[in-house]
C-alpha cells in the first residue's frame, strides 16, 4: 500500500473524530441554552433566497506572494479579474497586529492603473522569501455561524442569506499552531481549506480558506488568509 495514501487516510479519520469530539463538547457546554424554535428556523429558510441574479464576474482568489521576515509580514495578492487591479495586503506575522490582513491603501491612492499595480507587485516579489506548501490533511477547518441575516438586493423579490461565518483552522493532532477569523458569507455558509503554507524562520503557518463570499448566481468563491500561530 502507498504509505503517503495510508497516512492521509489516517489524518482524515483523526480529523473526523476530532470534529465529533468538539461537537459533543460544544453541545455539553451549551446544554442549558435555549434551542432555536423550528418555526423561527423555517421562517428564515422560507423567507430568504440562496440564489440571486447572475451577472458577469468571477470569484476572487488570493495567493501568497512571499514573506518579508525583516518586516514581520507576508504579502498577499487578491485577484479580482483580468481587467481589474489586484489588491495587495500585508498579513502581520508577529507583534500586536499579528493575524491582521490589511490592504496597502497607499498604493491605490497614488495609482489606479492595473498594469502599474501588477508591475509593482512583480518588483516587490523579487525581494520576498517564498513560503512552502504543507499537507492540508494535517490540518482541520471548522466553521460556525455567528450571525445570520437577510440582505435586500435590487430587482430580487426575496432577500438573500447573509452569514457572519467563523473559520477556525487547527492541527489534526490537537496541539500546535492554530488560528481563526470571521468573514461575511452569502447564500451558503460553507468553506473549504484550500492550502496551508509553512513560513521558514517563524513559529507560524498561513492557511488559505475559500468560502462563498460573492452573491452572484449560486454564489462565487472568495479567499481569505488565516495566520496559524502558537
Amino acid at each position: 500500500m502507498n504509505r503517503d495514501l495510508k497516512s492521509q487516510t489516517a489524518l482524515i479519520a483523526l480529523a473526523r473524530t476530532r470534529r465529533m469530539q468538539r461537537a459533543l463538547a460544544h453541545a455539553y457546554i451549551h446544554r442549558d441554552a435555549p434551542m432555536p424554535t423550528l418555526r423561527h428556523s423555517l421562517g428564515y429558510m422560507t423567507s430568504t433566497a440562496r440564489t440571486t441574479d447572475e451577472v458577469s464576474g468571477r470569484g476572487h482568489s488570493m495567493s501568497l506572494l512571499g514573506v518579508a521576515r525583516a518586516e514581520g509580514v507576508a504579502y498577499v495578492v487578491e485577484e479580482l479579474g483580468p481587467n481589474d487591479a489586484p489588491i495587495i495586503y500585508r498579513l502581520w506575522l508577529r507583534g500586536p497586529r499579528a493575524g491582521h490582513l490589511v490592504p496597502i491603501h497607499a498604493w491605490y491612492e497614488q495609482c489606479d492603473d492595473p498594469a502599474e499595480i501588477r508591475a509593482r507587485i512583480a518588483s516587490i516579489a523579487t525581494t520576498l522569501e517564498p513560503a512552502g506548501k504543507t499537507t492540508t490533511e494535517a490540518w482541520m477547518l471548522s466553521t460556525r455561524i455567528v450571525q445570520r441575516r437577510a440582505l435586500r438586493v435590487a430587482g430580487s423579490e426575496s432577500p438573500i442569506r447573509k452569514f457572519a461565518l467563523q473559520l477556525r483552522v487547527e492541527p489534526v493532532a490537537g496541539t500546535g499552531a492554530s488560528g481563526h477569523t470571521t468573514v461575511t458569507a452569502f447564500l451558503r455558509p460553507g468553506a473549504t481549506l484550500a492550502e496551508v503554507y509553512s513560513v521558514a524562520g517563524e513559529d507560524c503557518a498561513i492557511a488559505r480558506v475559500t468560502y462563498t463570499g460573492i452573491p452572484n448566481g449560486l454564489g462565487l468563491p472568495r479567499d481569505t488568509m488565516i495566520l496559524l500561530s502558537e
